[in-house]
């Protein structure tokens, strides 16, 4: 069975039943779900972090989706950060979409991951690798990631625990459809601002190098 055979099976009825299989590991089975997402791109966020939610209750399930969301973001980084300079990923910096991540991870380190990290839809994985590649403190990775993906996954836990109100009331799904169209557009507004302020700083700063110099040479 390949991935995508296993993600057409991925559905919330399936889900539910496999962490009630395995409700006797304790919350082992909620964050490892949340874990793989750094390590598995194409899982469901939004559903996993709402089947937990629903499973194990709003805090619980907020607690255990973080914890796992978090954990899988930092092992990624400092995994990716200690292997940055071997071949592959001096390749895979090289390629147009993580040249343009890396940038505004120099430019705007904090937050472009912490502002990324809001969204329950956007490239995590570039973003978490990138950060890497570009050196970006542990420090300032950690703190970013934990206070953006809480806020994120708080919102996700909350429509889970209480989606029997969207089956009642099927017109409410609309907001969750406006949600993630909504989290995808401003991620892709985010992404073009920090895209145009760094060119433009990038323009002007050879520009002021060369006043100067000139400046300099006169004295």
């Amino acid at each position: 069975m390949n991935i995508s055979d296993i993600l057409s099976n991925l559905t919330e009825e399936n889900l539910k039943s496999l962490l009630e299989q395995y409700r006797d590991f304790g919350p082992f089975p909620g964050i490892a779900l949340t874990f793989m997402k750094s390590f598995i791109p194409p899982l469901p966020t939004i559903l996993i972090v709402g089947v937990n939610a629903a499973v194990y209750g709003l805090w619980l399930g907020f607690l255990y989706s973080w914890l796992g969301i978090v954990s899988g973001c930092l092992v990624t980084f400092v995994v990716v950060r200690r292997i940055a300079g071997s071949p592959y990923f001096v390749r895979w910096a090289q390629k147009p979409k993580v040249q343009k991540s890396l940038i505004w991870v120099r430019r705007n380190a904090f937050s472009y991951v912490f502002l990324l990290s809001l969204f329950p839809v956007g490239p995590f994985v570039v973003i978490n690798m990138a950060a890497a590649v570009a050196q970006m403190r542990l420090r300032s990775f950690f703190i970013a990631i934990v206070f953006g993906k809480a806020i994120m996954v708080m919102s996700i836990s909350i429509i889970g625990h209480d989606f029997a109100r969207f089956i009642e009331k099927p017109l409410e799904l609309l907001y969750v459809v406006l949600f993630i169209g909504g989290s995808l557009w401003i991620s892709k507004k985010i992404e073009a601002w920090f895209t145009a302020e760094t060119v433009h700083s990038s323009k002007n700063q050879p520009v002021q190098e060369e006043s100067q110099g000139i400046e300099s040479k006169t004295d």
